[in-house]
């Protein structure tokens, strides 16, 4: 099982291996933010209201989705300074708890904060896990998938309230950031902004959309007033769905968790 974790909301994916048949996706959409104790209340009522969700799973995996993370080149990192990477563009806490994710392809590591009352659950409820920030999953996925091509393309990653751009040449990582986002006026000027700072073209980069977006959204249209060469992403999982389930972008991070 996957369990994507955002103050926003919770997102929930079983893969059942015997078959490689995802069998269960649930996403638990909040109104505002919600603080770190009223997200543990909503997973553990999400938990205790779904007996999907109450099975022994083989393994586990925790995605956190928030802007708390940082890249730092393993060529700079030491462990012993995760707080000071993250403090530069981040608000944390001195009781915050301080992770890290190695991305070898790109020799890089990311560091982020977890939230330790929702780890103390899921160990309490279901043992082991592991647990990865979901750029990262994100990042690895693209650099995957992306054309080796001396042209850079960029990738827009859309959430609730937030979205990452990614910028990629020869299967190479040129740009990474995460902007929060209320109106659609914020979403194209941080899209155009990243442009302009790039030196790209909106004439003739190529622009790929994935996550909580689709073709008669506003988002959609205000980019594409902008921009001329918009695509979504097409998925290509290497699972089959059940006949209830969709296997759109919109899950993309989510379905891209199982290794």
């Amino acid at each position: 099982m996957s369990i994507q974790i955002r103050l926003s909301g919770l997102s929930f994916c079983i893969l059942n291996r015997s078959t490689n048949t995802i069998e269960f996706i649930k996403h638990v959409l909040l109104d505002k933010k919600a603080t770190p104790f009223e997200l543990l209340n909503e997973l553990r009522n999400t938990v205790d209201s779904n007996t999907e969700l109450q099975q022994t799973f083989d393994s586990i995996i925790c995605i956190y989705q928030n802007e708390l993370s940082c890249l730092v080149p393993n060529d700079l990192f030491d462990e012993n300074n995760k707080a000071d990477y993250l403090k530069f563009n981040a608000k944390i806490l001195k009781t915050d708890y301080i992770s890290h994710d190695n991305l070898p392809t790109i020799n890089s590591t990311n560091v982020y904060v977890p939230l330790v009352n929702i780890n103390n659950y899921i160990f309490e409820t279901y043992g082991s896990f592991d647990y990865k920030h979901a750029s990262t999953i994100l990042l690895e996925t693209l650099l995957q998938i992306a054309p080796n091509t001396t042209d850079r393309t960029l990738y827009i990653n859309v959430n609730q309230s937030s979205f990452e751009i990614i910028c990629l040449k020869n299967k190479e990582l040129h740009f990474y950031n995460t902007f929060e986002y209320i109106t659609k006026e914020d979403f194209i000027y941080y899209i155009l902004f990243t442009l302009e700072q790039l030196k790209l073209n909106p004439e003739t980069i190529k622009l790929n959309l994935i996550g909580n977006i689709k073709k008669e959204d506003e988002l959609y249209n205000i980019v594409y007033k902008y921009v001329r060469f918009v695509e979504f992403l097409k998925p290509n999982y290497k699972y089959t769905f059940n006949h209830n389930l969709s296997n759109s972008n919109n899950n993309f991070t989510l379905l891209n968790s199982f290794s």
